[in-house]
């Protein structure tokens, strides 16, 4: 369910309900693989090779420390979701600033391999030194959430039940639902099913 506009905000969708029924796909170390797998955060060959190296339930701890941050994301996106983000929020980033310290990141040149131009790029990369690394890149992508979006486009999908949250980034900034095909179609259908009753 990447429908936020913002993974950031996907990561707090990662848990959700869009029908009826709370689904949490970081439930277990495997469901946190899979979701860093469908978000593209970590390529597949370190997720591989950590998961290969992870302790028995070393990677269902780190999905019990990814759904901990997750619920403090959540309480901070929803305290400031609606207006503009201000300096003052700083103060309440501290658990996102410790998280981003343990990272070992680094630039080097490589081949670039991109529109037939066969020189060189500086590329970023990531030292994955241990299952807990995996963290790393969702708290790079909260951070540049928090920096880079205007919280007052912050919205929670209108939809009965639903627990979604996204990015409105449409023009008229009239986003009402995670997806039209989920709960547009269900309020579409009620109201429609409202102005037949109506009519009897």
């Amino acid at each position: 369910m990447f429908i936020a506009d913002s993974l950031g905000l996907d990561f707090l969708n990662s848990i959700a309900t869009p029908v009826d029924t709370p689904v949490d796909w970081i439930d277990d170390g495997e469901g946190l693989i899979d979701w860093l797998a469908q978000a593209k955060l970590v390529p597949t060959e370190k997720l591989d090779a950590l998961s290969a190296r992870a302790k028995p339930g070393e990677l269902d701890e780190l999905a019990d420390q990814a759904r901990a941050l997750r619920e403090w994301f959540r309480e901070f996106v929803r305290k400031h979701a609606g207006r503009p983000l201000t300096s003052t929020a700083l103060q309440e980033l501290g658990p996102l600033n410790s998280l981003l310290e343990q990272d070992e990141v680094f630039s080097r040149i490589e081949p670039r391999h991109d529109d037939g131009n066969h020189g060189l790029a500086l590329r970023t990369t990531r030292r994955w030194q241990s299952p807990h690394s995996l963290l790393l890149p969702i708290g790079e992508a909260m951070a540049k959430f928090v920096c880079e979006e205007d919280f007052s486009d912050v919205k929670a999908c209108e939809g009965h039940g639903c627990t979604m949250l996204f990015a409105d980034h449409t023009r008229r900034r009239a986003r009402r639902w995670c997806a039209m095909a989920i709960c547009g179609n269900r309020a579409k259908q009620a109201a429609h099913r409202s102005r037949l009753k109506s009519r009897q």
